[in-house]
């Protein structure tokens, strides 16, 4: 006679085999739902990229629809300086905040900073548009006028993904095993010498990840920089001179657009996509080589 199975395993069984079924499933309608908005990003950009092509995006001299001019390059170089500014400031702030938490804050202390922290990623970008259009953009118009500039776009945007790059970083050195500390303290390494030669190499891989995904957030920000930047389509040739994102423009002109001013919109959605995109794949990448470093 075979054994019979106890009831306790069978219906542990049924339950993985469900819990897999449920999982796959999210999985797949995740990913539908990304596929669909893609192709439908893409099937809107068909007339703006079947006519001239994406050249003219580039060799244009400026954005003016009514007057035929498609140049999406001032608005790239503005959406790129602002997010390479904030990522500047927010990087060493958000890791320098986890680090404090974790090893040089009182304990009284730990838990209100966090908490601080994570109402500060709760907050809506409206609110911190408001304050930036009616406190930080007079504050440098007293220094170099108009106030609304890459400079103002950029400090909101650094306040906005501070929270990201803390508390990811944060978790990510949560995650380094007591042992690392023990063995460096084992070897006579201070508590400095410990977190710059130990700790932070450890945990570099879920450093980076909260760099990337606070990077997505602030090329993907809108409202907040729309109303601190100014809105002027040119490069900037210095922190103080007034923008325009692309995320920006979507928004500003998405409302009126036709035909094809509507398609060269959906254009900037794509080069977004693209962007951001290439961030993730360089994310998975390294977290695949920390991975296979450590199996290692």
């Amino acid at each position: 006679m075979q054994p019979v199975q106890p009831l306790q395993s069978v219906t542990s069984a049924h339950t993985d085999r469900s819990l897999q079924l449920t999982l796959f499933i999210v999985s797949l309608v995740t990913a539908s739902v990304l596929g669909l908005i893609v192709l439908f990003i893409f099937r809107e950009t068909l007339p703006a990229l079947s006519g001239p092509g994406m050249l003219r995006f580039v060799t244009d001299e400026s954005w003016h629809p009514l007057e035929n001019q498609f140049g999406m390059l001032p608005m790239l170089w503005g959406t790129l300086a602002s997010t390479a500014l904030a990522i500047f400031l927010a990087t060493p702030l958000g890791i320098g905040a986890a680090l404090f938490c974790r090893y040089f804050a009182p304990r009284p202390i730990v838990r209100p900073f966090r908490a601080l922290i994570t109402l500060l990623a709760g907050i809506s970008s409206v609110v911190f548009g408001f304050w930036g259009l009616t406190v930080l953009v007079p504050l440098i118009a007293r220094f170099e006028p108009p106030g609304a500039s890459l400079l103002a776009a950029s400090l909101i945007l650094t306040i906005m993904i501070l929270p990201t790059v803390a508390l990811m970083s944060e978790a990510a050195i949560n995650s380094v095993p007591e042992s690392y500390s023990g063995g460096a303290a084992a070897l006579g390494l201070s508590k400095g010498a410990t977190i710059r030669q130990v700790i932070l190499p450890a945990a570099k891989s879920g450093i980076f990840a909260a760099v990337i995904l606070a990077t997505a957030r602030a090329l993907g920000e809108t409202m907040a920089v729309l109303m601190v930047s100014g809105n002027v389509v040119q490069t900037p040739g210095s922190l103080f001179d007034p923008i325009r994102t692309l995320t920006a423009n979507i928004a500003l002109e998405m409302a009126y657009a036709t035909q094809f001013h509507r398609s060269t919109l959906f254009v900037s959605g794509l080069v977004l996509t693209f962007v951001i995109a290439a961030l993730a794949i360089a994310a998975h990448r390294v977290e695949h080589r920390a991975g296979s470093h450590h199996a290692a």
